[in-house]
Formats: structure tokens, sequence, C-alpha cells
């Protein structure tokens, strides 16, 4: 008997505690930890999105910083207002200094560049295999950052552009990392998905029954990238103030290490590993600064949580190559599944959740009744 296999327990672990932290962090957006919060639902859009094309189809990208930098410079040039624009982006041409939009269309027109990039690169780019792709995706990186970096007129170059106006509410980043994961779900679980799937376990079995390889990768390439662009544009508006720097190799390594630790061939793998990537480098932060332990001050360990995150991944790669939750998407499975509500209104799912409960305690208590004999 099984916790997981109680649609009633699904619902109050997946369901109802996320809702509530979600609830509180909505009425009290200005603290720090409703912004941690904030920044795990955009980790999860990032990942699960990469997770499309790293892990369902096969392919190795390492571009995402890539799009995340154009869907937020073109969420923050669409919401911008025009006397900001004036002085920060000059160069801009006169329709779009004065052109002023909703910030959800900003959000979709900044995932529609982000795709249009991928699909322009995606031709290209896409003959290549393994560590090859990567390396090329990387270059995409580096020629973002160039262009920001040095389109004084357009860009506002390296100075980057401050005082985005703070739209992106606990509200709109997890209602869009739902939406998201919804997508992204439906697709894995269609006929598309399945091709994915055929594609990545064997490319060439995948052509002998007709798959269309390039439709397939330019297809998955493009939605992936749509879906970093707008988390581009969230992520900018969180943080009220957007940059070159903060859309490079660095950033896509982290993406990629999140989606390695969590599982790449899982969407819940996405928001396992967001979760710890958001949260446990927070925890550690004390260990750079030095904390007291049994009255003992410890001296300051500087770079100790990206050591530890580091050996974590280390020893995940080495014991569990498929990430933390493999193959298994319990937890989107048990968002997006009628049974999970409707559960609550049935009588049977909470007898069977307490009697999985007492078979639980009873089995805790022989264990340690057989270790004290």
């Amino acid at each position: 008997m099984r916790l997981r296999d109680s649609d009633l327990f699904r619902f109050i672990v997946f369901v109802l505690i996320p809702l509530i932290v979600i609830v509180i962090c909505g009425f009290s957006s200005g603290s720090y930890y409703a912004g941690l919060v904030n920044l795990f639902g955009i980790n999860v859009i990032l990942v699960a999105s990469l997770n499309l094309v790293n892990g369902f189809s096969g392919m190795f990208s390492m571009g995402h910083a890539a799009f995340m930098a154009i869907g937020a410079y073109a969420a923050a040039i669409l919401t911008l207002p025009a006397n900001q624009k004036l002085i920060s982006m000059p160069g801009l041409p006169e329709w779009l200094i004065y052109m002023k939009l909703p910030y959800p269309v900003a959000l979709i027109i900044g995932g529609i560049l982000a795709a249009i990039v991928a699909l322009l690169i995606g031709f290209p780019v896409l003959r290549f295999k393994g560590h090859y792709l990567s390396v090329a995706t990387i270059g995409l990186i580096v020629i973002v950052r160039a262009v920001l970096d040095n389109e004084d007129q357009l860009t506002n170059g390296a100075r980057g552009v401050t005082g985005l106006p703070n739209y992106a509410s606990t509200w709109i980043i997890f209602g869009t990392a739902v939406i998201c994961l919804f997508i992204l779900y439906r697709l894995i679980r269609s006929s598309y998905g399945r091709g994915l799937i055929a594609m990545r376990d064997d490319y060439v079995a995948a052509q002998t029954i007709g798959i269309n390889l390039t439709t397939k990768k330019i297809s998955a390439f493009c939605i992936s990238a749509f879906m970093a662009g707008v988390a581009g544009g969230l992520w900018g508006h969180m943080q009220s103030v957007i940059s070159g720097k903060f859309f490079y190799i660095d950033a896509s390594f982290k993406i990629v290490e999140t989606s390695i630790i969590g599982g790449m061939s899982s969407l819940s793998g996405a928001v396992v590993g967001s979760l710890l990537m958001t949260f446990i480098p927070e925890l550690l932060a004390p260990l750079e600064t030095g904390i007291e332990v049994f009255g003992i001050r410890l001296p300051e360990l500087y770079g100790a949580s990206n050591l530890i995150m580091a050996a974590l991944l280390i020893v995940i790669i080495i014991f569990r190559r498929q990430g933390i939750m493999g193959y298994s998407e319990i937890i989107t499975e048990s968002l997006f599944s009628a049974k999970t509500y409707s559960s609550v209104l049935k009588k049977s799912e909470y007898k069977k959740l307490c009697d999985i409960v007492a078979y639980k305690i009873k089995v805790f208590r022989s264990r340690l009744k057989s270790k004290g004999a």
C-alpha cells in the first residue's frame, strides 16, 4: 500500500498545499520569500520547456538563455512608457517608441519573437547532433549577448534597461506556469509526443516508420523557445531590470543543471529540479558569510553553495542518470487529472487514505520493535 496510490493524498500534496503557498505569496508579493516562490515558478517554465527538447526529443540545446533574453527585451520594449524609451532606447522606430501594449500581449509577442529566431537558426543548427548541437546553441547565446551589449540605440547597451514595471505578479507567473505545463503535458501524451519519444529512443527506426524528423525537431525547438521567451518576459518584469549579462552562458548552464537533477525526461522532474535549485542555494547561503554551530563560529566559506550543488549534480549523474524523477509524471498526472479533484467528494478516498496511513504507522512500529530486539 503506497501513499501515491491515493488520489486524495495527491490532491493534498500536489494541489492543495502548493495552492495555499501561492495564495499566501500572492497577498505578500513584496516579501523576500514570495520572490523566491515566484522565481521557482519561472524556473519551472524554463526547465519544462527545455525538457521538451533535451529530454523528449533527444536533442541537447544549451541556448535557452538567448531565448530568455529575446523575450525579456521584447516585453520590456512593449510595456515601457514612451518617455523612458526615448531616454534608454532612442534608436527605436517612432511607432515602437510610442507603442505600449498590455503585459500578457507583450509576453506572447516576446515568445513569438523567440520562436521566430529559433525557426531561423533551426534549419542549419538542428542538422548537428549531440555535443555539436550544444556548441552551436552556445554560439547563439554569444551572438545575442554581443547584439544586446553593442546596440546602444536599441537596447541601451551593456547598461541594460532599468525601471521595468513590476507586472509579473504571483498570479500571472503561476497561471502561466500551469498553462505551459498543461500544454506540454498534452503534447507529450499525444501522437506528436510519441513521435518525439520515438525519435529520441531510435533515430533510424523513427525515420523508417514515417516520422518527419526535421519537422519534429524544428517544431519542438520553436515551442521550447516560445516558452523560454515568455519566461524571460516574466523574469525581467519581476526583477525590474534586464541586461545582457543576466542571459549569458552561466544562466543556460544553470537551467540545464536543473533539468538534469530533476530528470530531463519528465515534466514533473522540471518541478522537482526547480524546487531544489531555487531553494537549496538560499538555504546554503549562510555558509558563505559564516554561521555559528553549537557555539563554534565557522569561517566564511565563499562559493560553498556552488560547490555543494555541483557535488549534488555529480552524485546524481553517477548514481541516477535519469534524474530524481526519472520518467515519472506523478506531479503533472495529479495536477491535470479529474480523479484528483473528484477524490475530495468521495468518502471511500478518505477511508483509503486513513487505511494507508494506519498501515504505514504499523509497519514503522514493527520495524522499531525489531531493531529494539
